[in-house]
């Protein structure tokens, strides 16, 4: 099945009581360019991060987001910095005596002072912080995968039809260019005996018959076509990403469709070409946001 480049995915993870919000977002890109956005906390694990989406999501403009939040239940203590407020008394005990001042240093002054009074929340686990963190990125790849999946077979089931149309077209133009150097040969022939009193030489409308036959032989052409439809259908059913061989492939049909059209001198050949043109356009279009 094909995936989309496109998603978007949210998870969580908990450890010591904290909660770890994580959602990846992707848009379309040529290649696999993942940036990551996360407190300060998790800088350690930035590059694991990193190698767990790269796993899973090989192309796309990939942002991951990371957000740290406090349970209810976890209550953070207030802890007294007992150097900071040591400096803060004898700096004013310093004042008092240096100005001649006169009253006690009130308590409420003193815990008023910055860091005086730090507010301490318990230590997290390397482990647990690691854990919490892979399961909320997992759970975000996980909501990713069933998006792009999604949008995926609706691409699958689009790119099929279309191709549909395409294959009848062909056959149209296969069953035409063998009909076009016979009418030619009579449109040819009728011409000359138009315009010449004597009888038409056959020899000569043979030779001439062969070489318009040649400048409008298409069949390689229609050969290479219907290989690189082949491949087209094998690559729904890969498991690997498609979308640079998709692209490739569409690159492919499409030269082939100008030198069908370049070699063309009737009109329904033309007009069917057009047609495979046309549908072809469309497919790139949708091939442009395949994994």
């Amino acid at each position: 099945m094909i995936r989309s480049m496109t998603g978007y995915g949210r998870g969580q993870g908990k450890a010591n009581g904290l909660i770890f919000s994580a959602e990846i977002r992707a848009v379309n890109h040529r290649y696999g360019d993942i940036n990551i956005k996360a407190p300060r906390l998790l800088f350690p694990f930035e590059a694991e991060v990193k190698k767990q989406v790269a796993t899973v999501l090989k192309r796309g403009k990939i942002d991951v987001f990371v957000i740290q939040e406090t349970s209810e239940d976890v209550v953070a203590v207030p802890v007294l910095n007992r150097a900071v407020a040591r400096g803060y008394v004898e700096l004013f005990n310093q004042m008092r005596t240096e100005f001649n001042l006169s009253g006690d240093i009130p308590l409420e002054l003193l815990a008023a002072q910055k860091d005086v009074l730090i507010v301490r929340e318990n230590a997290v686990d390397e482990g647990a912080l690691r854990d919490a963190l892979q399961q909320a990125v997992c759970g975000a790849l996980t909501g990713m995968l069933a998006m792009r999946e999604a949008e995926g077979e609706a691409t699958q089931i689009d790119i099929r039809a279309r191709l549909g149309l395409i294959r009848q077209s062909l056959e149209m133009i296969a069953s035409r260019a063998a009909q076009v150097p016979l009418e030619w040969q009579q449109k040819l022939k009728e011409r000359l005996q138009r315009l010449a009193d004597d009888a038409v030489d056959e020899q000569r409308l043979a030779q001439e018959l062969v070489l318009f036959a040649d400048r409008c032989d298409i069949s390689e052409e229609l050969s290479r076509f219907q290989s690189h439809l082949q491949q087209l259908d094998q690559l729904f059913s890969s498991l690997e990403p498609v979308g640079r061989q998709m692209d490739f492939l569409i690159q492919e049909l499409n030269r082939e469709t100008n030198t069908m059209g370049s070699k063309s001198n009737d009109a329904d050949l033309t007009r069917n070409v057009v047609a495979i043109k046309a549908e072809l356009e469309k497919i790139r279009e949708q091939v442009q946001n395949i994994e």
